[in-house]
């Protein structure tokens, strides 16, 4: 199907303002009234993906101050509220419950921690107040909590499933994979990860030889690593977090053993280089959603960020907040009113098109799917003197759809 492609006057201010403002409102009229509030909740100093929350948080106030330019949403301006979970499970649920019946926020990004979303996943469902993912990449964040219930997490952002299909699908049609293994941090990121490589591995007639795990805070994998080398292991498939990645790399070069490293996207964050160190960091590859080979429309956007995040590497986390942050103000004007049900049927059958910093999106939810971002919106990347660089080899190049099974 011929996806519709926007005209000139669809990306236009002016019809951002017409897409986003009351029916009674026109042009940049300013806006007043109670402010619309959404709530922000996720890791903004506590681990080392902390960057990633404080870079998505740098693309929802430019989204929100974007859409106030041209007269906020139903005349009403936008405003966010923040909290600050520590990375904490116990203080993110306490956060979202705050934020819902004290804040009374018309809906939450975040957050940072796939683990986090996972222990309060059930509360923004049972209040009926929709949630744009736009940092934490587990698979189960986006699932309905059973089968046929309405679901209110959506997310603008990386799917673990999606990653672990791509690569899995590189490793199989690769010549020199040889025996796979596993190697995955015993977080709730790790073995949701985990879970989705063995699912995958399934899917693809693909079977690992090794399967060995470590704790987020280990600093030497020698003794699994050993193992792995032992099992023949030449493709090592790993799921963790940016560090731990890092001390992985670490851990390789203390026995001289360096398989090929397919790896999670938390590769990208600087946590991973500083463990790693600039040499060891070249190593792996692994998927982002935003290339470093930015479109004019990215570059003018990373510029304006540039100053407010912390490091290149987090742009795409901060392109995320800018895109859910927008799809969330056109749920709520085509909705015409700020109650959950009505924001999330809105999102689940979006009119028009919006071009995002990521992707034009084109009716990116239904009641069934809410990823924004799929399989073709995957960027391979790893590191090249200490930048991130876009990946490319001829097994890359020969990828086809139907490479990508599970």
């Amino acid at each position: 199907m011929t996806r519709h492609q926007p005209t000139r006057r669809d990306l236009g201010r002016g019809a951002l303002a017409a897409l986003l403002a009351a029916p009674a409102l026109t042009g940049r009229a300013m806006a007043q009234g109670q402010p619309v509030k959404l709530g922000f909740n996720g890791d903004l100093a506590a681990s080392p993906s902390a960057q990633s929350g404080r870079a998505a948080v740098v693309g929802i106030e430019a989204a929100i101050e974007d859409v106030n330019k041209e007269g906020g949403v139903l005349g009403r301006p936008l405003s966010l509220v923040i909290r600050d979970d520590l990375s904490q499970p116990p203080k993110s649920i306490q956060n979202m419950s705050d934020l819902i019946d004290n804040e009374r926020v018309v809906a939450v990004l975040g957050p940072t921690n796939s683990g986090n979303a996972l222990a309060w996943r059930h509360i923004p469902n049972q209040k009926r107040i929709p949630v744009m993912g736009c940092i934490g990449s587990a698979t189960d964040i986006t699932r309905p909590m059973r089968e046929g219930a309405d679901n209110y997490m959506f997310r603008v952002g990386s799917v673990d499933r999606t990653q672990v299909v791509t690569i899995m699908g590189y490793a199989k049609k690769s010549p020199r994979t040889g025996k796979i293994g596993f190697l995955t941090e015993t977080t709730g990121y790790g073995q949701g990860g985990l879970k989705d490589l063995q699912e995958v591995a399934q899917a693809q007639g693909m079977t690992a030889v090794a399967n060995e795990k470590f704790n987020v805070n280990d600093t030497d994998m020698t003794s699994q690593l050993a193992k792995l080398r032992a099992a023949g292991v030449e493709t090592a498939l790993v799921w963790a977090q940016g560090t731990t990645i890092g001390q992985v790399m670490r851990s390789m070069e203390k026995i001289n053993y360096f398989p090929v490293v397919l790896t999670s996207w938390a590769a990208d964050n600087l946590s991973f280089i500083n463990a790693a160190g600039p040499q060891l960091a070249e190593k792996p590859v692994f998927l982002r959603t935003v290339s470093e080979d930015r479109t004019p429309h990215q570059q003018a956007f990373f510029a304006r960020i540039r100053p407010r995040i912390d490091a290149d590497s987090a742009f795409s986390f901060a392109v995320h907040g800018y895109d859910g942050t927008m799809l969330l103000a056109r749920a709520i004007a085509q909705a015409g009113r700020t109650d959950g049900p009505a924001v999330k049927d809105a999102l689940e059958d979006l009119r028009g098109t919006l071009q995002g910093y990521a992707k034009t999106y084109d009716k990116p939810f239904s009641r069934t799917e809410h990823e924004a971002l799929g399989a073709a919106d995957q960027r391979w990347t790893c590191w090249r003197d200490g930048k991130l660089a876009a990946y490319s080899d001829d097994v890359v190049r020969g990828l086809r759809p139907e490479d990508f099974k599970g």
